[in-house]
């Protein structure tokens, strides 16, 4: 059982969202719930000031805002709120059947940086986005979710490799390729997709053309700990992000301009129609001011918060860290700064979240990365870089970032979300 009412909605959330669209999904069932009106990008809007809404693009981004009130929205600005949908994972390739040995399997290919060992010896299920047609010629899209475990990828024993221990290399072409059953002939893997589609009440479906699929632990996130201190799950960077984002925009009272982007594909560069560095939120923008002028001036007076999760400093391995800069998972959300720009805060972004954060008595930390290491980045830089506006990376603890399975403090999360929403009603910057 979860400590707190909002680590209970935490853990559902991250249950229920095991791709990038499923999540968005979650999100749409929550906004939904609070008042949010879905629009779509193909139509025209009817914005009114002090309104929520929300867009998606390819199922797997999502930007909701509320619209400013006031007559001169312009000199007051907005108040962003950016994370990602999308976790290193495995991704089943186009065409994935192997039979082996007796064995049918399905190839693999890695997404974004995955930390592989954690991968072998769990219980896997698949779950993504899956496009069909149906009898009378016409195409559909529908998420999937197997939910219960159908796959593993099984270590070879000790007694077989000697040096798995100490140097063993993983070769993601051959060792990868996940285990789904014993057979003599090779499945249609394509035909097993349009059987579990009708399962899950799809009518008419003929034949399933592609789709996009992950494979996920089926191990559920929970508290853990002698006295409940940390959250383990899958999916924690940055789905996390994305939650404490979401709750923070509904507590929240309308008033200046308020938005939460939620975009894909970060983990793989954030070059894409929906990424950050593709168009999607210079394009809503465009269209919620499309007065250049005033655009501009609201820009100015704007600020984004990127909040994607920081490293704490692992017990076991400390010297990874500078010694002044080592977070503590449960003391509080993470400044991340860098002199060259991997991050994007600067010292008047900070001042307003240290500001803030100390009105609300929540403690906060520091990260710079070692400097004989390199530095990774957020949709921070770049979000900041595609629209001109004063930007902060900041993000709760973790340890083992890209692992199957993540570790966080289970009170940080809330903590955040207490600043995030003073934030998203904060008048001036």
């Amino acid at each position: 059982m979860a400590s707190t009412p909002f680590n209970a909605e935490l853990i559902t959330f991250l249950d229920a969202s095991p791709t990038p669209w499923h999540a968005v999904r979650s999100i749409q069932e929550r906004l939904t719930a609070a008042g949010f009106t879905p629009l779509v990008e193909n139509e025209s809007w009817s914005l009114q000031p002090g309104a929520g809404y929300f867009i998606c693009r390819n199922g797997s981004s999502i930007i909701a805002w509320r619209q400013p009130q006031g007559s001169e929205p312009e000199k007051s600005g907005w108040r962003l709120v950016g994370a990602h949908t999308d976790s290193p994972c495995l991704k089943v390739k186009p065409q994935p059947e192997l039979v082996r040995k007796g064995y049918f399997q399905l190839g693999v290919e890695v997404y974004g940086g995955v930390l592989l060992n954690p991968w072998f010896d769990r219980d896997l299920s698949l779950a993504g986005r899956v496009s069909w047609r149906d009898e009378a010629g016409e195409l559909h899209s529908s998420l999937i979710d197997f939910e219960r475990p159908v796959a593993t990828v099984p270590s070879l024993a000790i007694h077989l490799d000697r040096e798995a221990n100490s140097s063993r290399a993983i070769n993601a072409q051959t060792y990868l390729p996940a285990l789904l059953s014993q057979t003599d002939e090779k499945p249609d893997f394509r035909q097993l997709l349009a059987e579990r589609l009708k399962a899950d009440g799809e009518t008419g479906v003929a034949r399933v053309l592609d789709y996009e699929l992950c494979f996920y632990d089926t191990q559920g996130a929970a508290e853990v700990g002698l006295e409940g201190d940390f959250i383990a799950s899958a999916r924690l960077d940055n789905l996390l992000s994305c939650f404490i984002g979401l709750k923070a925009l509904i507590d929240a009272k309308p008033g200046v301009g308020q938005v939460l982007v939620c975009n894909d594909h970060e983990e793989v560069g954030s070059l894409s129609a929906s990424g950050a560095q593709g168009p999607m939120l210079k394009q809503w923008l465009e269209r919620v001011m499309p007065d250049a002028e005033k655009r501009n001036r609201a820009l100015s007076v704007s600020m984004l918060i990127s909040a994607d999760n920081a490293h704490g400093v692992h017990p076991n391995f400390s010297d990874k860290h500078d010694e002044n800069h080592g977070p503590l998972l449960n003391k509080g959300p993470v400044i991340k700064m860098n002199a060259n720009q991997r991050y994007a805060s600067n010292s008047e972004t900070s001042a307003v979240f240290r500001d803030l954060a100390e009105k609300q008595g929540v403690p906060v930390q520091s990260f710079v990365v070692r400097s004989d290491m390199a530095c990774g980045s957020t949709i921070g830089p770049i979000t900041a870089a595609e629209l001109g506006v004063p930007t902060l990376d900041i993000g709760v603890p973790q340890f083992a970032m890209h692992s199957i399975r993540e570790l966080c403090g289970s009170r940080d999360a809330e903590a955040l979300s207490r600043v995030l929403t003073p934030f998203y009603e904060r008048a001036k910057i």
